[in-house]
């Protein structure tokens, strides 16, 4: 999955920019740049009073993120972005000038105050197999005579076996976890790197209990022009490859370290953070550009009112989760 997405010839190092209309899926930002403005207004909050603050995005992708949301904030923040896809890295430094803008996180100045973003990030970051055995796990490993790739089973790695034991929930026998290793070193090398501030995650995926109804195939999939693509062996590097992100697991790493951690719906973080107010406004003001008569208005703030909206739809994206992690 590592190689898949991110080697020489990965999915996201290679091609065009990936999250766009034209590319193979769309996130919040682009759905809509009420999206950023509203995640502005919990930024700004979060580094009140903070000196000279940073605002780190990792997975920055176009810039669509940053750039509503640095357009709608007051708070004065020293942004950076880390994206792994050189033609993105190329639109974001349009918004940010080359200097803040990196390949790796390694690469941000450590030991800041501020936030760190990412908005669907943690659902591409490799994962192992993990398949129950009777009381136990064996593993799916990956293997290739040279022209196809296939699966082979082998006993589970003891770090692997750990981990889903303790967040994979009830599993059926056969069932499948999505062994989020690398999701906890990333949060933790994220949590290392501010010395004050916050960490925010937004992703599809859930708690352990609500993935437990999907252990029985699992949730690895993949996308490609923004429809549901071939299995992950069949065709790598040319496809995105995502599971559903446990963030029980992402939780509990965190309350281990110390942290305050608020788990949320994205309707719901989006809706205490104002938007349902925009939402209503942007009715009102419709509705008052029917009564004037004025059809283009109406159609442009209709078009905005319906953007906005779809990112509180309760079976979309309304459904992602917000992991918010105070350090």
């Amino acid at each position: 999955m590592g190689i898949a997405l991110y080697g020489e010839d990965g999915f996201f190092a290679t091609g065009p920019v990936r999250s766009s209309e034209m590319g193979d899926f769309l996130t919040s930002p682009e759905v809509s740049p009420w999206f950023g403005r509203i995640v502005g207004r919990c930024v700004a909050a979060a580094v009140a009073g903070m000196e000279r603050p940073h605002l780190i995005e990792v997975g920055a992708g176009t810039g669509s993120l940053l750039a509503s949301l640095l357009e709608s904030t007051d708070a004065q923040v020293e942004a950076w972005a880390v994206e792994a896809s050189p033609m993105a890295r190329e639109a974001l430094r349009s918004i940010l000038g080359k200097e803040r803008v990196t390949a790796s996180l390694d690469e941000v100045p450590q030991g800041q105050s501020g936030v760190i973003l990412a908005n669907e990030l943690i659902d591409n970051l490799p994962v192992s197999l993990a398949v129950r055995r009777g009381d136990g796990w064996d593993e799916h490993l990956v293997v290739t005579d040279g022209e196809s790739f296939d699966y082979v089973s082998a006993p589970a790695r003891p770090q692997v076996a750990a981990w889903a034991e303790d967040f994979g929930g009830a599993v059926p026998e056969g069932g499948i976890v999505e062994v989020q290793l690398a999701a906890g070193e990333w949060l933790l090398q994220a949590m290392g790197m501010i010395e004050r501030g916050s960490i925010i995650l937004i992703d599809y995926g859930g708690t352990i209990e609500e993935l437990e109804p999907r252990r029985r195939l699992g949730t690895m999939r993949t996308y490609r022009g923004h429809h549901l693509g071939p299995d992950p062996l069949l065709e790598p590097g040319q496809t995105d490859i995502t599971v559903d992100v446990n963030f029980s697991a992402l939780e509990a790493l965190a309350r281990a370290s110390g942290a305050r951690v608020t788990l949320q719906r994205q309707d719901d973080f989006l809706t205490s953070w104002g938007l349902r107010d925009v939402v209503s406004d942007l009715r009102h003001r419709e509705l008052e550009a029917a009564r004037q008569a004025d059809t283009m208005t109406q159609l442009v703030i209709r078009t905005d009112r319906i953007a906005a909206e779809t990112l509180l739809h309760p079976r979309g994206l309304g459904d992602f989760r917000v992991l918010t992690i105070q350090v």
